[in-house]
């Protein structure tokens, strides 16, 4: 089969892979002011560590302050370190996911996950490591939203086995608790403990903030599910482990960047793609056939509906209209744009898609 790229219609198709030269993504923030936040490197976490408690925690004060979607901006790189930007306070998972990703890197906690990806496209961080989905909770949806409103590229992924911890202030036991604080999808996952216990769940933000809310309230009969590493950060004591009801609870992290990967045909690899289609019957089955006609295998299919045109009017006519949801389709497949399989996909897929961008390519023997 011959491929005839329409450079007409290639604006439609917003692919990394066609320029290596990408326009660099840098997004102003609406109604942003630039303050200076008190940044600090990774290494305030090992003066935690290093610190001697003071009564029955370390010193919070030396936490780096995370960063929000307000309060950044671009400023001079003051290390020659990789920095990767994560969601929640040090001690999270996703801390654990980007220093498993880049172990010599300088970690920087953001708030929220749009924070994470506005440091990257700010040039305030190298990269970014966010979850995408859960072998136990299912995919993130915040995420799959986020990576079509900004312009950055998947560079890669890391697997995380998730080990929940139940956490508690030194000198308490289990049996003390009459509460227990965590994210809820942690809560949800240590279901049969919880109960067991017979304990109050209160949800925050994250794992690892949960465990300073405890540590610094001095709140004897509250715990917390969080990692081990976080009960090192904030002083707190381990009362049980491997807690989780599923022993297979593993996360999976994108790895993003401002430049995508030039894609090569030497290793196996992984293309993300969103795309919407244009209206008729069967649509969706002539998309996906693209793939599976030409001995493609796909790995993830994800819909989200289209926030800005959530409805489609099928019939206007005075006596009513007939509507449905106007979707976006997220498909990984293991295919490098570098070979002419998956360019004649893309290809004969854009005959169908009214929109079509491809959100990252990179080589899958490389993921951790």
């Amino acid at each position: 089969m011959r491929c005839n790229w329409d450079l007409e219609r290639l604006p439609r198709w917003e692919c990394c892979c066609l320029s290596v030269l990408a326009q660099r993504a840098i997004t102003p923030v609406e109604d942003e002011k630039p303050l200076i936040p008190q940044v600090e490197t990774s290494e305030a976490i090992d003066q935690v560590q290093n610190t001697q408690s003071r009564g029955f925690h370390k010193d919070l004060n030396l936490l780096p302050k995370p960063l929000s979607a307000t309060d950044i901006f671009s400023s001079p790189r003051n290390s020659a370190k990789v920095r990767v930007a994560y969601q929640g306070m040090p001690g999270a998972y996703g801390e654990a996911a980007a220093l498993k990703a880049y172990p010599k890197c300088e970690t920087v906690p953001c708030e929220e996950f749009e924070a994470a990806f506005k440091a990257v496209e700010l040039w305030l961080v190298d990269k970014a490591v966010l979850p995408i989905e859960s072998s136990v909770g299912g995919s993130i949806h915040r995420n799959y939203d986020l990576l079509l409103r900004h312009r950055l590229h998947i560079v890669g992924e890391v697997q995380m086995i998730v080990n929940h911890c139940l956490l508690g202030l030194p000198g308490v036991q289990k049996e003390e608790l009459k509460r227990v604080l965590s994210h809820p999808q942690a809560l949800d996952q240590c279901d049969m403990i919880l109960t067991k216990l017979g304990v109050v769940r209160v949800s925050t933000d994250d794992t690892a903030g949960a465990a300073l809310m405890v540590a610094a309230s001095g709140e004897r009969d509250s715990g917390v599910i969080a990692s081990d590493r976080a009960a090192e950060i904030y002083g707190l004591n381990i009362l049980l482990e491997k807690i989780q009801d599923d022993d297979d609870n593993i996360t999976r992290f994108l790895i993003l960047a401002r430049e995508p990967i030039i894609p090569g045909t030497d290793r196996p690899h992984k293309t993300s793609i969103v795309f919407t289609l244009e209206e008729g019957p069967g649509m969706l089955f002539k998309a996906l056939a693209v793939f599976a006609s030409r001995d493609i295998n796909l790995t993830k299919i994800e819909s989200r509906p289209q926030r800005k045109r959530p409805l489609r009017v099928v019939d206007d006519s005075n006596k009513g209209s007939a509507r449905y949801f106007d979707y976006l389709f997220y498909i990984d497949f293991e295919a490098s744009m570098a070979e002419p399989r998956a360019q004649h996909a893309m290809a004969h897929l854009q005959e169908f898609a009214s929109f079509l961008r491809v959100l990252g390519c990179y080589a899958t023997d490389s993921a951790l």
